[in-house]
C-alpha cells in the first residue's frame, strides 16, 4: 500500500494538532510543512467533514482537533481518505478474472490486507504525535 499525498498531509495534519494542543490554522500547518496552502486546505475541509478535526471561522478561529489524539485510529483515518485499500481489484470483486475460483493469491492478498487494516486501528494519533518540545524545534528551525 502507497498512501496519496492527500493522506500524508492529512495524517501529519493530526500529528500537529495533537503535538501542540492547539489551534492553529491550515496556512500555518502548510508553511511548516512546506507544501501548498490550497492542498492543505481541501485536506482540512475533508478532516472537517469526516469529524476529525473542528473548524472554526472569523477572529481568533482556525482549526483543532475534535476528538482526544487516543480516540483517533490510524486505520480509520487512511480508510476514510483512501477508500478502497485493496492491493488487487480480485479482491473486492467477482469475476475479474479467468482463475478467480481458485486463484490462493486473492486469499493471501485478502488476509494481508485484514492484517494490516487491523494493526493500523490498533495505532492511534497518540501513539505516534510527536511531543510538544519536539515540534517546537521544528517550528522554529523553519522560521
Amino acid at each position: 500500500m502507497r498512501l496519496t499525498t492527500h493522506t500524508d498531509f492529512a495524517l501529519r495534519t493530526l500529528m500537529y494538532l495533537a503535538a501542540t494542543g492547539e489551534r492553529t490554522t491550515a496556512a500555518k500547518v502548510a508553511d511548516l510543512y512546506g507544501v501548498s496552502p490550497n492542498h492543505m486546505a481541501k485536506v482540512v475541509n475533508q478532516l472537517a467533514r469526516q469529524g476529525y478535526i473542528r473548524s472554526i471561522r472569523g477572529i481568533g478561529g482556525g482549526i483543532e482537533l475534535a476528538k482526544k489524539p487516543e480516540e483517533i485510529r490510524l486505520g480509520d483515518v487512511i480508510e476514510a481518505f483512501e477508500g478502497n485499500m485493496h492491493l488487487l481489484e480480485c479482491v473486492s470483486t467477482e469475476d475479474v478474472c479467468s482463475i478467480q475460483p481458485f486463484c490462493k493469491l486473492k486469499e493471501t492478498l485478502a488476509e494481508a490486507e485484514r492484517v494490516q487494516i487491523e494493526y493500523l486501528n490498533n495505532v492511534t494519533l497518540a501513539d505516534v504525535a510527536p511531543t510538544r518540545r519536539q515540534f517546537g524545534r521544528v517550528a522554529s528551525a523553519t522560521k
